[in-house]
């Protein structure tokens, strides 16, 4: 096979010489074992790629790099097959907006790589369900302090001032005219 130019050759330790260097024997791989290399070799790409873009998106909730799983191929190299990169997805307790910002994060981590695992699909449903209970926390402390959702704090920060758009609905809604009115549930 001359698609590369040359040959891929393996170098293995001879265990069965006893003397203080270890003898290297080479061999020429099979045409089946190119072809095993090459696929590991994508592999390892793609599941570097994989892992890097889980930590890039993590930001400072990766708890650490990426760590692999390696298969040994007939090269005698290792190669990642698979990885993971923790991340902290727990709530912060006592601040359901910055648990909301969060858990933003650790979904777009999650979902990050451009062919998420089903395990990456349910750590972003995990964390958006997560999310929503923070969202529910915040509307619930809204209603205790009296305040609406239109001119309390949203998940970013500061007040949201009603649009002149939504004031005329609301006073437009307010004003009934009889004839005005649409059954739509016809």
């Amino acid at each position: 096979m001359e698609g590369a130019g040359r040959d891929l050759f393996h170098a293995a330790i001879s265990r069965t010489n006893f003397r203080a260097r270890p003898q290297i024997v080479e061999r020429k791989l099979s045409p089946e074992e190119l072809k095993q290399v090459r696929e590991l070799r994508k592999a390892d790409r793609e599941v570097r790629a994989h892992e890097r873009a889980h930590k890039g998106a993590a930001g400072p909730y990766a708890t650490g790099g990426p760590s692999y799983e390696y298969t040994r191929g007939p090269d005698n190299r290792n190669y990642a097959t698979s990885g993971e990169v923790k991340i902290d997805a727990s709530k912060v307790e006592g601040d359901p907006q910055a648990t909301i910002r969060k858990m933003q994060q650790v979904r777009r981590a999650a979902l990050a790589p451009k062919d998420p695992s089903p395990q990456d699909r349910r750590v972003a449903a995990e964390a958006r369900s997560a999310e929503a209970a923070a969202r529910r926390e915040v509307a619930r402390q809204r209603l205790e302090n009296g305040d609406t959702p239109l001119t309390s704090e949203p998940a970013t920060g500061g007040k949201t001032p009603e649009s002149p758009a939504l004031r005329a609905y609301r006073q437009s809604a307010s004003e009934s005219f009889p004839g005005d009115l649409l059954d739509l549930h016809a």
